[in-house]
Order: structure tokens, then sequence, then C-alpha cells
């Protein structure tokens, strides 16, 4: 949270009209050992075959274009504290869909967005669900962990359900410390997963897509090291790297980047500014963060402070939260 000429068959196969034959030329171009029956049969799987090329390159060029048409994309925005009622005409001239928590945010004691699914929903908005997870510190024993990511996705169901998400919704968690993943991290992220599963809803995970040094040239990316020991479980992924490139930095293009851009080619979603800006990541960013080193929609009152996170989907509802 703060936390990607056409092929004329007469050309190839018909025979022009032939000015000797016209001009009344009797020079016998057949083979006189081929029967007229077998020239015909050899005539017409030259035409089968052509007919087969012409149509395998016809499916490839019309493959390449569907392939360069770039897909819908979708800006949103998150944040710790909800907006206020009175900005979110001017936050959906920018965005498409909100962040949404079911608890209180990292750094917080109290979740601001309790009960303001439907005024979300009534601005047109659709939804990030996020539930924030425990650190590492919390977690102790890896048993414990496992019982503490069960508690947590009965937690992150009851709140949803509260609020009045629908069954199927995509709730992620948001795995704010980055690396690769402890046995303890991992034992609570999966026990999370499999209970937010089992309970009807669908499970993600908000983590970083930024490489993280190890040591001795080894690096590991978070996102790649929990789907890689994720044992096959369905897992959507909102992925956070801000550094510039791939980031735009602060802005907010009318074609958003695509989350694949982001350079995890499985993300759904791609958090690419935060605020405050990480000075020790979006260093190379451009100019585009405010002075005071916030991002800030070029439709918000500066007045008001409403910065934000920027986000890019593929959907315009990633959590597929709306009920109509």
């Amino acid at each position: 949270m703060q936390r990607r000429p056409p092929v004329d068959p007469m050309g190839q196969t018909g025979r022009p009209p032939d000015s000797r034959r016209d001009a009344g030329a009797t020079e016998n171009t057949t083979n006189p050992n081929v029967k007229p029956d077998n020239m015909r049969s050899m005539r017409r799987r030259a035409d089968v075959s052509i007919l087969t090329i012409m149509t395998v390159v016809l499916c490839q060029v019309a493959g390449r274009a569907q392939q360069s048409s770039p897909a819908s994309t979708y800006l949103g925005f998150d944040r710790n504290d909800y907006p206020g009622d009175d900005n979110l005409k001017q936050l959906r001239q920018t965005f498409t869909y909100a962040g949404f928590s079911l608890n209180p945010p990292p750094g917080e004691k109290v979740n601001s967005w309790v009960g303001k699914r439907q005024t979300l929903q009534a601005a047109g908005f659709g939804f990030l669900v996020i539930f924030n997870g425990r650190l590492f510190a919390q977690l102790k024993t890896v048993a414990n962990a496992a019982r503490l990511g069960k508690a947590d996705s009965e937690e992150a169901i009851a709140s949803a359900r509260k609020e009045g998400f629908p069954t199927g919704t995509i709730i992620f968690i948001d795995q704010e410390e980055g690396g690769r993943m402890l046995p303890e991290q991992k034992a609570y992220l999966y026990a999370w997963v499999d209970g937010v599963t089992a309970a009807g809803f669908r499970s993600g995970i908000y983590c970083s897509g930024i490489p993280a040094q190890e040591g001795k040239g080894v690096t590991v990316v978070t996102a790649e090291d929990i789907r890689q020991n994720a044992g096959g479980r369905k897992i959507a992924y909102w992925i956070a790297n801000d550094a510039c490139p791939p980031s735009p930095g602060c802005a907010f293009p009318k074609r958003a980047p695509g989350p694949a851009e982001s350079g995890i080619d499985f993300a759904e979603v791609w958090q690419f500014a935060q605020s405050p800006k990480r000075r020790d990541v979006a260093t190379g960013c451009p100019a585009n963060y405010d002075r005071d080193g916030s991002c800030y929609a070029p439709s918000a009152d500066l007045a008001r402070h409403l910065h934000v996170d920027v986000n890019t989907a593929s959907d315009p509802d990633p959590s597929q939260g709306r009920t109509h």
C-alpha cells in the first residue's frame, strides 16, 4: 500500500488469358505422357494446396494483428485513509477502481473504509479489496504462523461479507515485507490463501515485484518466490514496483501500462507509484511527483492533500467486488 501485398490467387494458380493462344498459336505445352484426367487431378491438388497455404498465412496475419492490439487497461488508486465522500466525484474523473481495506492498513489503528462499499459502488468505482497481513516478527513459529493465517482468513471473510462483497470476490493479502519468504511467512500466507479459497472467495497477494539482493550477485523477486512455492494454488498477484523504469512515476496516461509491463508477466494489478515517493527505489523516476514527494491525481484539489498510490489493471473491477 504505502508500502506490458495480399496474394492474388490468379497470380499464383490461375492462367491469365494467353495472348499466344488467343492469336491462334498451336504450340503444344502439355506433356504427352500425362492423360487429361491425371492433369485435372493434379491441378485440383495444386489448388487445394495453394488454398491451404493461403488460409495458414491469413490466420497468422490475423493472429499477429490481434496480438498487436493493446488490451484495455484501467487506472485505480489506493490509500490508507478513506478519501471522504465529497472527493469521490473528483477522483472518479481519473480512476476506475479504488483500494478497499478490510482491516486497519499498515501503521493504522482504525479502518476508515468500514461501511463505505456501497458509497464507492454508487460513485461508479470498482474495487481492489485488501486485508493487511502479519509481519514476520508476529509469526514466531511455523505452526503458530499457520494458525494465524487460518484465523486471519476467517477475519477477512467475515469483514468482506459484512461489507457486502459477493462470493468470488478476490481478496488480496498485504505482504509488506519483501525478499525470499521464510518458512513462517510461507506457512502464514498459504494458510490464509487456503482459508479464503475454502470460503468461496478468491485469494490474491499484494507483494513486491522488485528484485531483492541476497548477496553474491543473487537476487529474488518476492512475487516469483511466492508463486513458485504455492503448490499450484490459484492466486491473483497485485505487484508493487515503483522503480523507474519500468514505472512511469506519478503519471496518469490515457493508455495506462499493462500489469505485465511491471516485469511480472503473471501480474493482474501493478502498483507503479506510491505516496510518499520512495527515494531509495524511485530515484530514477521523472519529476512528476509533487514537491512534497507525494502523488496527486490531476483531478484532485491539492489543498485537500489527497495523495494516492496509483495502480493499473486490465479489469475495471479487479477484485470483482461490484454487485451490479
